[in-house]
């Protein structure tokens, strides 16, 4: 667990409070269309506003690659971060050529420009964290879905003035210690989504970490073939059999359990509707697309759950954006949450397509934690260091 300071060692009276808020939202036709994130970051800003604070919010949009691009400007976030935050927020206009001046009172709320229209920011430019250091006394970062950036509004600034962790980052460092660095065992690691190549590293990391590994989704697919099963036209990496030979090993040699399905849900199309059978998966044809895990599968990752104490979950089971492929990981997503809820077990989940997949299932809120970052949350996982919350440690 990194060794930071919280805002509760932060007296906002009279200061300039400079905070990193991830407000990369999405936006249709002006409007911001899930607010998810900046929930997230409203108790923070309305502590230190309440600490008669100036804050000043620093934020990134998109990819203008140091330019300055209209249509990425964070001026269309302004309302809705003033309407979750039921406060008055004033947006700054910058080219951040230079440094902007910025007048801010005690209490008052000001959302600069979009960080990235310097080509120094992802650079982590010395001269950029000058900048954006001088514009407060302090530095909060709450935004860990950044934090595996070393950009200069994450990284460089932190080491020019006084740095701590708002209240989401803070909660999202506790429920991964609880996850991975503190947990009770027995844990489980739920790793799913498409393809093996891209979850090499989290697998690695977890199979010395975890008691039991539940594959799914298109991946499962190459283990089974590694294995010599047949995998029909399904997704399937075949230039990775022999990692996932390796990875076999490895786990079984660190006594780490992997779960793979025993049947399968196939079709002979991939769209939504279609014609389906749960079958063995030795019985798989030629012309089959395996698309999901069986209710035999469901049955036993669910009575895995049952016995253990903590679940890490990253990826989907199964096709779950299109019926009936989904019903493996509802089924397991909803065994998780009815166990969460009776304080059986701790469950924290993260990833674009996890978070979509559990509240697909009506599930998000019944997990302890579900974290909104995506690839901070994955490289936490495979065990790297993030640039963003190092900086924030303290001896």
């Amino acid at each position: 667990m990194p060794n930071f300071k919280s805002i509760d060692n932060v007296d906002g009276s009279g200061k300039r409070v400079v905070i990193r808020l991830d407000l990369n939202v999405p936006i249709e036709n002006g409007k911001v269309t899930d607010a998810t994130r900046i929930e997230r970051v409203v108790p923070t800003l309305r502590e230190l506003l309440d600490k008669k604070a100036a804050v000043i919010v620093l934020a990134h949009f998109d990819r203008p690659k140091g330019k300055v691009v209209p249509e990425m400007s964070l001026k269309p976030v302004a309302p809705a971060l003033q309407s979750g935050l039921g406060r008055p927020v004033k947006f700054i206009f910058t080219d951040w050529q230079s440094a902007p001046t910025v007048s801010a009172k005690p209490g008052e709320c000001m959302l600069m420009e979009n960080t990235r229209y310097h080509a120094g920011e992802e650079k982590n430019d010395a001269g950029f964290a000058k900048t954006l250091a001088s514009l407060g006394d302090i530095f909060v970062n709450d935004a860990f879905s950044a934090a595996h950036r070393a950009h200069s509004s994450t990284e460089g600034i932190a080491h020019l003035i006084p740095a701590y962790a708002g209240r989401a980052m803070e909660a999202e460092l506790r429920a991964l210690e609880q996850a991975l660095e503190k947990p009770k065992r027995p844990l489980i690691a739920v790793v799913g989504g498409a393809k093996v190549s891209s979850k090499l590293e989290l697998l690695g990391n977890l199979s010395g970490l975890a008691n039991t590994i539940v594959i799914g989704g298109g991946m499962a697919n190459t283990f089974l073939a590694a294995q010599g099963y047949p995998v029909g036209k399904s997704l399937c990496e075949h230039d990775l059999l022999p990692i996932a030979k390796e990875i076999i090993a490895t786990a079984k040699s660190k006594g780490c359990t992997l779960l793979l399905p025993t049947d399968v849900v196939v079709a002979k199309e991939f769209k939504a509707n279609s014609p389906s059978r749960n079958i063995k998966i030795a019985d798989v044809a030629a012309d089959d697309m395996i698309l999901d895990a069986g209710t035999d599968t469901v049955t036993r990752i669910n009575a895995a759950f049952d016995a253990a104490k903590t679940i890490v979950w990253n990826g989907p089971l199964g096709a779950f954006e299109h019926t009936p492929f989904d019903k493996a990981t509802v089924a397991c997503a909803r065994h998780v949450a009815k166990l969460t809820k009776s304080g059986r077990l701790a469950s924290i989940a993260g990833g674009g397509d996890t978070v979509s997949a559990l509240n697909h299932a009506g599930v998000a809120g019944d997990f302890t934690y579900i974290s909104t970052a995506g690839g901070a949350f994955l490289e936490w996982l495979e065990g790297k260091p993030l640039p963003g919350v190092k900086a924030l440690e303290r001896t």
